[in-house]
C-alpha cells in the first residue's frame, strides 16, 4: 500500500491550529463571561422567567371619627383576570364568561386593552364580581384558560354619614395615570389612589404596603404552583386615619340641610378641629366605588345643584353684613368711632346721586355702635365706613385671613378675593369707581367674595380674641396659630359684647339661634347677601361657651334669604345638640 506524504507546510498547520485555538479560546472566554462575571444579571433574568411574583394588595387604612366609630372600611372584592400567553381563544372565553356574569364581552374587551401589560402579566377584565358569578365561572372552569381570580379590597362607606366633599374618593390607576401624573409609589393598574379629599390628602399615610406571592411557571408561562425557593409577602394594611368628626353632629346636620343649598360647619376654636363639615347637595360617597354606569354619572353632572362643587373649600360667596365686626373694630381702633355717637337711619342713604338702602324699610331711627351691631343697621355702617379708606378696609380685612389660604388639611382650596385700590384700579380703571363701591364692599357685598373655610377662621379669632390655631379635620394634624395683634384687647372685649347683644336683644337679628341653656353664652352675627342670580344667600356666623368649653358655628343657606330666619335658627340646633346633655358634651369635647 502506497503512502502519500504529508505535503501541507508547517506554516500552514501554525495557522489552522492558531485559528482553532482562539476559537476555543473564545468560547471558554464567553462561557466565562455568561456564567461568571455576570452570573447575577442571568440568573435574574433566567429567575424572572421561572418565578412569577403576583403582587398581593394592601388594604387601605380606616377612617375613623373622633371617637374610633368607623367612617370608611375595606371589604373584599373579587376581580376577575386573564394571562394573555395562557387564553387559547380569546372569543370563545369572553363568551362564557358574558354568560356567567352579565357582563357585555365587549366590555370585556375594553377592560382587557385597558390593563394589558404584556402576555404573562394578568390583565384584569372584570371586578366587584359576585359569588354567584364566580360560582357559575367555576363550573365552566375546564373550558376556559388563563382566568383567574383573587380579593381586591376595596373601599366601602358605613352610611352612617355621607361627608362625600370631605373624605374624598379613590380612583383606578390606569395606563393613563401612569403615564401623565407624577406618581409617586410601586403603583400598578387596577391599583387604588386616593383622588379627591382626604382620601387623596393622606395617600400615603392610607395606602399600606403591597405584598408578593411567588410561584413556578413553566416554559410556556403556565403556573405551576407556589415557589418553595421564595417566601410569601404579607402585605401591610395602611394606617388608620382618625378625624375630629363627631358622626352624630354630622349625620344631624347633613339630615337638616337635605333639600338645600348651603354649608354648616362646626369646629373648636381652641384646637382648630373641625367637628362637622356640611355641604349640601352632595353625592353617596360610594358612587365612584366599584361601576360608575352612565345613568349615575348623567344624573350627577345634569343636576343643577353642581353636588360635584365642593361648597366649604371652593365655594365663592360674599359674606353679606357678617363682616360688620372688621368695619367697627378697625375703627375703634384708630379711634374714630365715639360709642354714643348716634347715627339716624331712616331706610335710605344718599350718596352723589345713588341711593344705598337698609334692610329694614323706614329705617331704625338713631343708633348707636351698640345697637348697629346687634341689628345689623345698614346705615349705620354705610355712614362710619367712609372714616376709612379702602386700603385700610382691606388691610383689616387680611388681618383675619381673608384673601389667602386657611391651610387646613385638605388637598385644595379657594383664596377668595379683598379688593383694594390697586384690585379696583385694574378692574375698572383709575377713576371707574368711587366711594359707592367702599359702602357696599363695608356690608360684604361687591367685588369681595370668601370662601365658608375662612368665615370659620375668621369667627375663631373673634372667639379666641387674636389668637386661634389653624384649622385641620384629622387628629394630630400639625397646625399652627394665627396670631394677630393688631387690636386692643378692650376692643375685643367690646366686640364680643356687640356680637352677644345681638343674641340676646330684644330686636337682636341672631336672637333664634339662641337655644336658652343654662349657663350657654352665645356670640354671633347674621348676614344677607345679595345675589344677582335669585334670593338673598342667608349667613350666621357665631360661637357658644359653657363650661369653658367653646364651640362656633358657621350656617350659610343658598338663596335662603334672611340670616337671621334662614340661617340662625339651624346654628341653634348646633348649640343644643352640642350643649343640652352631658353625654354629647362629653362626646364633643373629650379626645
Amino acid at each position: 500500500m502506497l503512502k502519500v506524504a504529508n505535503l501541507i507546510p508547517q506554516k500552514r498547520l501554525l495557522v489552522v491550529s492558531g485559528v482553532v485555538i482562539m476559537l476555543m479560546l473564545s468560547l471558554v472566554i464567553r462561557f466565562f463571561y455568561l456564567q461568571v462575571y455576570f452570573y447575577e444579571k442571568y440568573k435574574q433574568k433566567a429567575e424572572v422567567n421561572r418565578i412569577r411574583a403576583i403582587p398581593l394588595n394592601a388594604p387601605r387604612g380606616l377612617i375613623l371619627d373622633r371617637n374610633g366609630e368607623i367612617i370608611v372600611d375595606n371589604y373584599p372584592t373579587y376581580i376577575l383576570t386573564v394571562i394573555p400567553g395562557e387564553m387559547v381563544n380569546k372569543s370563545k372565553n369572553f363568551q362564557i364568561i358574558s354568560q356567567c356574569t352579565g357582563i357585555d364581552s365587549t366590555i370585556l374587551e375594553s377592560n382587557y386593552k385597558k390593563y394589558y401589560r404584556g402576555r404573562f402579566l394578568p390583565s384584569r377584565i372584570a371586578k366587584d364580581l359576585t359569588f354567584d358569578q364566580l360560582s357559575r365561572i367555576e363550573e365552566h372552569k375546564s373550558e376556559l384558560t388563563g382566568i383567574n381570580y383573587s380579593q381586591f379590597p376595596e373601599r366601602y362607606y358605613s352610611g352612617k354619614i355621607n361627608a362625600s366633599h370631605l373624605l374624598g374618593y379613590v380612583k383606578e390607576v390606569d395606563q393613563t395615570l401612569l403615564k401623565n401624573l407624577d406618581v409617586e409609589g410601586n403603583y400598578l393598574y387596577g391599583d387604588l389612589i386616593g383622588w379627591r379629599g382626604l382620601e387623596k390628602k393622606y395617600e400615603k399615610h392610607l395606602r399600606g404596603e403591597k405584598g408578593v406571592l411567588f410561584v413556578d411557571v413553566d416554559a410556556f408561562g403556565r403556573e405551576m404552583g407556589h415557589s418553595i425557593d421564595y417566601q410569601k409577602v404579607i402585605p401591610v394594611p395602611g394606617n388608620d386615619l382618625q378625624t375630629s368628626l363627631l358622626i352624630p353632629l354630622q349625620k344631624m346636620l347633613e339630615e337638616l340641610l337635605e333639600g338645600k343649598q348651603g354649608v354648616v360647619l362646626v369646629s373648636s376654636p381652641k384646637t382648630g378641629a373641625m367637628l362637622a363639615m356640611v355641604s349640601k347637595p352632595d353625592y353617596s360617597p360610594d358612587l365612584f366605588t366599584g361601576t360608575t354606569t352612565i345613568e349615575e354619572w348623567q344624573n350627577i353632572i345634569s343636576n343643577t345643584g353642581k353636588p360635584l362643587l365642593n361648597r366649604m373649600t371652593h365655594g365663592l360667596y360674599p359674606p353679606g353684613s357678617t363682616l360688620k365686626m372688621i368695619t367697627a373694630m378697625a375703627l375703634m381702633e384708630k379711634g374714630k368711632i365715639n360709642y354714643s355717637e348716634l347715627i339716624n337711619c331712616n331706610g335710605v342713604y344718599e350718596l352723589g346721586n345713588r341711593q344705598f338702602r337698609c334692610w329694614k324699610e323706614g329705617g331704625h331711627g338713631s343708633m348707636n355702635l351698640e345697637q348697629a351691631v346687634a341689628q345689623s343697621c345698614n346705615i349705620y355702617f354705610y355712614t362710619i365706613v367712609q372714616r376709612l379708606t379702602l386700603d385700610e378696609w382691606a388691610v383689616a380685612c387680611k388681618t383675619f385671613a381673608f384673601g389667602e389660604l386657611t391651610g387646613i388639611d385638605l388637598s385644595s382650596e379657594a383664596k377668595g378675593i379683598v379688593p383694594n385700590s390697586s384690585y379696583m384700579n385694574k378692574l375698572y380703571g383709575r377713576w371707574g369707581w368711587s366711594k359707592g363701591h367702599l359702602l357696599n364692599l363695608s356690608l360684604g357685598q361687591g367685588e369681595l367674595v370668601v370662601t365658608p373655610l375662612q368665615m370659620v377662621q375668621y369667627i375663631n379669632i373673634l372667639a379666641m380674641k387674636g389668637k386661634a390655631p389653624r384649622l385641620h379635620v384629622v387628629e394630630g394634624a400639625i397646625t399652627k396659630e394665627k396670631s394677630i395683634n393688631y387690636y386692643s384687647q378692650k376692643t375685643w372685649n367690646r366686640m364680643e359684647k356687640f356680637m352677644q347683644n345681638v343674641i340676646t336683644s330684644v330686636h337682636g337679628t341672631g336672637k333664634r339661634a339662641n337655644p336658652n341653656i343654662t349657663g350657654l353664652t352665645i356670640a354671633g352675627k347674621t348676614g344677607t347677601a345679595q345675589n344677582p342670580h335669585g334670593e338673598p344667600h342667608a349667613w350666621f356666623v357665631g360661637y357658644g361657651e359653657k363650661n369653658n368649653e367653646l364651640v362656633s358655628v358657621i350656617v350659610l343657606i343658598e338663596n335662603g334669604g334672611h340670616g337671621g330666619e334662614a340661617a340662625a335658627p339651624i346654628a341653634g340646633r348646633v348649640f343644643k345638640f352640642l350643649f343640652s346633655t352631658k353625654e354629647n358634651m362629653k362626646l364633643a369635647f373629650t379626645s
